[in-house]
């Protein structure tokens, strides 16, 4: 333990660690944003990170929980034991080189993936924010072990309820969950949501028992006739389950609190055009709201909608569980910390390189540049440009509290909330570069995001920021042991008695759970034709006739 350095003069070696080593930043973000691999199949960007850790001298777990791309890397010795995480996970249909006009990666279909958020931005963060404290901690000696998980497919909720169902986030002291948002902020007593996710799959295996007809019936709709009649089967089923949920969304749930309900169809019985009957057929659902008997409630119109699909189609139908997570837990102790450390660092600062490629981007829409391109602070929430540079828990609160009913206490959805019921967790967020709006009212298109979540000179200050105020949030979790004998006070309180107090909510997944990673995601493949997204690249456009 030190004696002679006060918090302050830790917090600024760490910060200079992270100045000193900022081209080495970049340069890692950049690699992992040009991977821009989707959920479950983050194959190079999980080893990016496994090689760079395991160089700095951590020892690293690699496919945690079953998931081949998720690892746990853990450094230093004794208590206390503090994580964080990094994400690294891409968005189908947002491929975008880092320019400031639209253009996809070459050699890819233009809807291949990209970093939308940016997670890859997230992961760095995360990342250089563990390395800059491990580095004070060497330097001044200070003793604790640090923490950094490898969570792939946020965009699914996937990997952090299997995670804590399989027990990796029990016995840590503290944990910071970081994400890029639109205004620099911490949150207070209002957390992210409940999300859930159930994949089913139709089957029709036996067609020819459809007309229940024997071998010699020389009736023209028997099998074995192209121009005869056939079973509706497994892609039927999917078109009734989904216009069957599309009709009965609207009574599932009142409209009074943030809720949503998406789907997609993984598969569409391959390609059976043949007057042959689709044997299999599959569609995902993702839906969040502010509470579990919500979630409940969804599930129970599901379910129901998947059986009277599978009867009326001559199909058996197969539930598969893709996530289940539960809501937020705030802590206001670990908000505070964070915050004070999120204003001593600063919101993110714009130079002119990043002005210049925000002009261009301006004139690339064929409106006249701005000589300050960024709002300075970023949006607030519901859209309004953030009038402070830093937002406390308290009025982050009460800007979330505009748009919902008093009963709402969990808004959105992010799979951060499980580490939330295993330590006290803090929740922040940096802004992302945003810019103004146009004069003429228009929205900017989405590869602007895009694409300056790629170009250092705009996505940098965001990642900087975060680091620094996860570096300095471990760094006072490490020197002041009170902050987490009052963190773990409020965290008893609110659970009745933390980890499997009365108010305590286990996980939902069940420990024995197996990850989906067997499920069709989309991803890159090699094929003789080279590497490619999953949706071949488009060779002919002369054959593409708009209608």
């Amino acid at each position: 333990m030190i004696e002679m350095s006060s918090p302050m003069e830790v917090k600024e070696a760490a910060f200079q660690y992270i100045d000193d080593n900022r081209e080495w930043l970049s340069e890692f973000h950049l690699e992992i944003w040009d991977y821009a691999e989707p959920a479950f199949r983050e194959y190079r960007s999980s080893s990016a990170y496994v090689r760079l850790l395991r160089g700095e001298g951590f020892e690293v777990e690699e496919g945690t929980g079953g998931m081949p791309t998720a690892f746990m890397a853990t450094w230093g010795e004794g208590r206390p034991l503090l994580g964080t995480y990094a994400e690294y996970d891409a968005v189908p249909g947002h491929n975008q080189k880092p320019v400031p006009y639209r253009a996809p990666r070459e050699g890819l279909h233009p809807y291949a993936a990209g970093h939308t958020d940016p997670h890859s931005a997230l992961g760095v963060a995360a990342l250089f924010g563990v390395l800059a404290a491990k580095y004070v901690m060497e330097r001044f000696g200070l003793r604790g072990s640090l923490r950094l998980f490898g969570e792939p497919a946020e965009k699914v909720c996937g990997s952090k309820p299997v995670h804590a169902a399989k027990g990796y986030y029990d016995g840590a002291d503290a944990y910071i969950s970081y994400h890029p948002g639109y205004a620099n902020y911490v949150r207070g007593e209002i957390q992210g949501g409940t999300y859930w996710s159930v994949l089913f799959q139709f089957e029709c295996d036996d067609p020819v028992e459809w007309y229940g007809l024997t071998a010699v019936d020389a009736t023209p709709y028997r099998r074995g006739w192209h121009s005869g009649g056939r079973v509706p089967a497994a892609l039927d089923a999917v078109c009734l389950m989904y216009t069957l949920t599309k009709m009965s969304k609207e009574a599932m749930l009142p409209h009074t609190a943030y809720w949503t309900l998406n789907e997609f169809i993984m598969v569409g019985g391959q390609c059976t055009s043949d007057n042959l009957p689709p044997k299999i057929s599959q569609v995902q659902y993702a839906y969040r709201s502010p509470t579990l008997s919500m979630q409940e409630r969804i599930t129970r119109v599901l379910e129901n909608n998947a059986r009277a699909a599978a009867e009326a189609a001559f199909s058996e139908v197969y539930e598969r569980w893709i996530t289940k997570t539960r809501v937020g837990l705030p802590n206001l102790v670990m908000a505070e910390v964070a915050y004070e450390n999120l204003k001593l660092v600063g919101p993110p600062r714009y130079g002119e390189e990043a002005k210049e490629f925000a002009r261009e981007v301006q004139r690339n829409l064929g409106c006249e540049p701005m000589s300050e391109p960024f709002l300075e602070y970023g949006l607030t929430y519901g859209g309004g440009e953030a009038e402070k540079p830093i937002l406390s828990p308290g009025e982050m609160d009460g800007l979330l509290r505009r748009a919902h009913p008093a009963w709402v206490r969990n808004m959105g959805s992010d799979d951060y909330v499980d580490y939330t019921w295993h330590a006290p967790t803090v929740r922040f967020f940096t802004s992302r570069p945003v810019l103004r709006p146009l004069p003429d009212g228009r929205p900017y298109p989405w590869w602007v995001h895009v694409a300056m979540g790629g170009n250092p000179s705009t996505i940098d200050p965001c990642i900087i920021t975060a680091a620094k105020t996860i570096a300095a949030t471990l760094i006072d979790l490490l020197l002041k042991p009170e902050i987490l004998r009052k963190a773990w006070s409020e965290f008893d309180e609110r659970t009745d008695g933390g980890v499997g107090g009365s108010k305590w909510v286990a996980p939902l997944l069940p420990r024995d759970f197996e990850p989906p990673i067997e499920l069709r995601w989309p991803e890159y493949i090699s094929t003789p034709r080279g590497e490619e997204w999953w949706i071949p690249t488009l060779q002919n456009l002369k054959e593409y006739r708009r209608l």
